[in-house]
Formats: C-alpha cells, sequence, structure tokens
C-alpha cells in the first residue's frame, strides 16, 4: 500500500532521495529520517499555514528541516537544533549543500535552553528530539509560539508500544506515553494523533 500511496504523492525532489540514502548507508539509526511521505506532507503543511519563523527540535540528517524550508513563504526561516553533536557535519554538509542553506539556521544544542534565547515567536514548530523529554520540549516552546500556530510532534504512536503493557518500562515509551497524556488533557491547544508511520501529533496553539 505504501508504494501506491508514494506512486500517487508529490514525487521526491532528488536532493533529498539522494540524502535519504545517504542518512540509511552512513548512520547508525537510518529509520529515524522523515522520509518520503511525511516529508511532503511536512511542506505541504508549510506551505498551508505559510509560517515566516519555524522551529525545529532534532535536525538528525537534515532532511525534515530542508522539507520545512522547501515550503516557506518569501522571507520564511527555519532554526533547527541538534542536540547530538556528532550529527553536525553530516547534517551541516546536506543542509548547506542544498539550494535552501540561506533558509535554514543549524544550532547545536538543547534546545530546551537554547531557542528561549534566540527572542523569536514561532509560527509553526516541529518536535523530534528525546522522546524522553518530550514533555518539557513542549512547555519550552509553548510560550514562543503565537496563537494560531502549528505544532507538530513524531513518533507519538513508537510502534504501537504506547499501546502495549510490555513497554512500560522502556523510558521512550514512557516520554511519549506521558507526553500523549499530557497533551490530551491541555486546555491551551487542539490536538489530532495521525497513524501515519509512527504516529505524528498535530496541535494547533488556541
Amino acid at each position: 500500500m505504501i508504494d501506491y500511496i508514494l506512486a500517487h504523492s508529490e514525487p521526491e525532489p532528488e536532493y533529498l532521495h539522494q540524502l535519504w540514502r545517504a542518512t540509511n548507508v552512513q548512520t547508525l539509526h537510518g529509520r529515524m529520517v522523515s522520509g518520503h511521505l511525511q516529508g511532503r506532507l511536512l511542506k505541504m503543511l508549510v506551505e498551508i499555514k505559510k509560517p515566516l519563523n519555524v522551529l525545529e527540535v532534532g535536525t538528525f540528517s537534515g532532511y525534515s528541516a530542508l522539507c520545512l524550508a522547501e515550503g516557506l513563504p518569501p522571507g520564511g526561516h527555519v532554526w533547527t537544533f541538534e542536540a547530538n553533536d556528532e550529527m553536525e557535519d553530516f547534517a551541516r554538509h546536506w543542509i548547506e549543500g542544498s539550494t535552501l542553506s540561506d533558509r535554514i539556521t543549524l544550532i547545536i544544542g538543547d534546545a530546551n535552553i537554547e531557542a528561549p534565547r534566540l527572542g523569536i515567536t514561532f509560527d509553526m514548530a516541529f518536535i523530534d528530539g528525546d522522546k524522553r523529554t518530550y514533555v518539557e520540549t513542549y512547555e519550552t516552546l509553548l510560550p514562543l509560539m503565537r496563537p494560531g500556530a502549528l505544532i507538530l510532534a513524531d513518533n507519538t504512536l513508537w510502534d504501537g508500544h504506547v499501546a502495549d503493557p510490555a513497554y512500560s518500562h522502556d523510558h521512550q515509551t514512557q516520554g511519549i506515553r506521558r507526553f500523549n497524556d499530557h497533551v490530551a488533557t491541555d486546555p491551551r491547544v487542539e490536538k489530532l494523533i495521525l497513524p501515519m508511520r509512527d504516529g505524528l501529533t498535530m496541535m494547533v496553539v488556541r
């Protein structure tokens, strides 16, 4: 079914396909890359929302940052944070080698500490960092968002582990469950979990 979906969706740009392949070949956790379907969704959501300032938590190889940057209106910019400094050379190479490099600022560091220091109000955010601290990241970002801003959180179904008691002692599963429960009862946002790939939660700030 996924092949059918991809064949009838917007094609993946060649540069991003090369990055996807390089990520899977050259990194230990290549499956973490957003990939064709989610990448096209990120671009389309940016095109619909037309944000000027986008915040990403968890750059990894740079694929999702490039997808976010693709859809930006004139003057739009993506600030992307990666806590793992071992990914810096890889991600920076692919971001700076793209035609979208002037729309992206890569920052190596903890977004929970560094993002508030930017002094920027954001129109959209994509959370895809440490699953164990999703709640803390969410609470850090929420005051930085405009009313009506769109927040996306990736991996919120975690291969179905969130609903499987066998994973109750896994720290990442615990972190995502805590986040899902926290957002579900938070009146500050409208929320919806899409059963796409590993789960994608969409939230609109009230």
